[in-house]
């Protein structure tokens, strides 16, 4: 069973329906008990990182989501939700992340002259070829909805990156953490094999 963290977000139905879409049962729940006792927990989510930390922390999810990473359930976050699991953003200074990951949120320069939000479809290499892109090749166009994107302290846990005026970490990979900056729910064929890569790491748990 997938769990998806239910926090007032942005897009969460549109990842709900991509994994029914692939055959798996999902609950949308922020009941504890229920996330620890999933399968796999996915954090999606669009919006303000500043506002989606206050309403983890209300809906007491904080702490819920470090039992998860420290029970070794296989997490994904996605947009946002990768994001968050981060130490900080500039999006809201002062405002902690859930420091899951060492690194920052930054802005998308504005001197690129590029459309900021960055809105479309791009490419992607991979300096390390994580699980979630097994089967997907190189080059490959994912969707991407961000003003802000992540640059990790430790480059050795980047799967993936892009480049939009900058070069973005666009998904990264740490034991049984695993977080996509662009959409997997919105990336046709290509997203849906990077969610069925990251059921199959949910299935290889439980068969071993």
């Amino acid at each position: 069973m997938i769990t998806i963290i239910d926090y007032d977000a942005g897009n969460i139905k549109s990842v709900e329906k991509a994994f029914q879409l692939l055959g798996e049962q999902v609950v949308l729940t922020r009941d504890r008990e229920k996330i620890l006792s999933a399968d796999a927990v996915v954090l999606p989510g669009v919006g303000a990182f500043g506002d989606a930390m206050e309403k983890l922390h209300r809906y007491g999810l904080v702490d819920v989501i470090q039992e998860v990473v420290g029970q070794g359930i296989p997490f994904l976050g996605i947009c946002l939700g990768l994001q968050l699991m981060f130490e900080r953003s500039d999006e809201s200074p002062g405002v902690e992340g859930l420091g899951i990951l060492k690194g920052d949120i930054i802005h998308i320069p504005e001197e690129s002259g590029l459309k900021i939000p960055h809105i479309g479809w791009n490419s992607l290499k991979f300096p390390v070829k994580g699980r979630l892109f097994q089967g997907i090749s190189e080059d490959s166009y994912v969707y991407f909805v961000h003003s802000y994107y992540l640059r990790a302290v430790d480059e050795s846990i980047v799967t993936a990156t892009t480049e939009y005026g900058t070069l973005i970490h666009a998904s990264v990979e740490q034991g049984n953490v695993f977080a996509c900056q662009f959409h997997p729910e919105k990336s046709s064929e290509v997203g849906l094999q990077i969610l069925r890569n990251f059921i199959s790491v949910t299935k290889d748990r439980e068969e071993a």
